[in-house]
């Protein structure tokens, strides 16, 4: 009988220890480097311009807001938030503050209104095609020219001299010749109105290509369940054109918080601060008073509060895309 033998099972080998991440300098590694910085150096031109033309100036606006009167004063100090309390508690800022809330949404609204009656009136097919094309450079007119043009032609228009004021005394609207501009109780209601004839053509474009989108089977489908126009309007139209509505309210609500050369070319602030909005207040301060460090906090507040609409708007295309 021969004696069993157990061989000892060898012991497993011990798992290698991870040793220090080696930099990645494979050939894709490379690759990568390559075309980023290829990249990178095409978009350089670009990346300076807008760091020279838009950062510093950004900067520089932010940094005199927080110093004694910039450029008038050899040696400025630092004053931190001292301009800022100086705006607030100014009466004319606070009411220039307010007419620019005005002018923004009345502006808004009615630009709104009247370009989406007049994309409707363009998309109904009423109108024969020739005199459908020929309303359409009508309307594009007010946009086509510049604000120097506009200003010119309104305040010959409403000139006490003037074609509306004529107009009006015959029809026996008005007794006396009014003062458009020069009346403070008229003056912004007037800008107000030539900006909004100015600015409703880009509405009407855009909404008009929105209502071309609208499929037609949506309002044959409703025509077949007995809805009316309104409802047609309030369940297709609106729904449908409520994205656009929205991105073109936003962005004209930015430009109207800084709408300056119709104002100031029309009143220049005027009569008795009754126009005075925070871009004409923020030039009278800086280029007539040469209170440049206050017109420094004053742009960087109408900056900040141009931002949180822009801010809104992006997130807006964000969740649009």
């Amino acid at each position: 009988m021969s004696a069993t033998t157990t061989r000892p099972i060898p012991a497993p080998n011990p798992l290698p220890t991870p040793g220090p991440e080696r930099p990645r300098t494979g050939p894709r590694t490379r690759r990568w480097w390559r075309t980023s910085l290829t990249a990178y150096g095409y978009m350089s031109p670009t990346l300076l311009v807008m760091l020279v033309m838009m950062a510093v100036p950004v900067v520089m606006v932010f940094t005199y807001s927080t110093l004694s009167n910039v450029i008038m004063v050899r040696d400025p100090e630092f004053v931190g938030l001292e301009n800022y309390a100086t705006l607030l508690g100014d009466p004319i800022f606070r009411k220039a503050l307010g007419q620019t809330g005005v002018f923004t949404v009345t502006s808004v609204a009615l630009h709104l209104l009247l370009g989406l009656a007049f994309a409707m009136m363009l998309n109904s097919g009423l109108l024969p095609r020739l005199a459908a094309s020929l309303f359409r450079v009508i309307y594009i007119l007010p946009w086509v020219f510049t604000a120097s043009i506009v200003v010119i032609l309104w305040q010959l228009l409403l000139n006490p001299n003037g074609v509306i004021n004529y107009v009006l005394e015959t029809l026996n609207l008005i007794s006396t010749k009014v003062e458009w501009f020069s009346n403070p109780d008229l003056a912004l209601g007037s800008v107000i109105f030539i900006n909004v004839w100015a600015g409703y053509p880009f509405f009407m474009i855009s909404l008009l290509a929105g209502l071309q989108g609208i499929p037609s089977d949506l309002y044959e489908a409703a025509a077949i369940d007995g809805a009316g126009w309104r409802a047609k309007f309030f369940s297709i139209t609106i729904p449908q054109l409520t994205p656009i509505i929205l991105a073109m309210a936003m962005l004209d609500f930015i430009w109207n918080l800084q709408q300056f050369p119709i104002i100031f070319l029309a009143t220049g602030g005027g009569p008795l601060n009754a126009t005075e909005t925070i871009a004409t207040y923020t030039y009278n301060l800086a280029f007539s008073k040469r209170q440049f460090a206050l017109a420094s906090a004053s742009g960087v507040i109408l900056f900040l509060i141009s931002a949180i609409v822009a801010l809104f708007y992006v997130r807006h295309q964000k969740a649009r895309d």
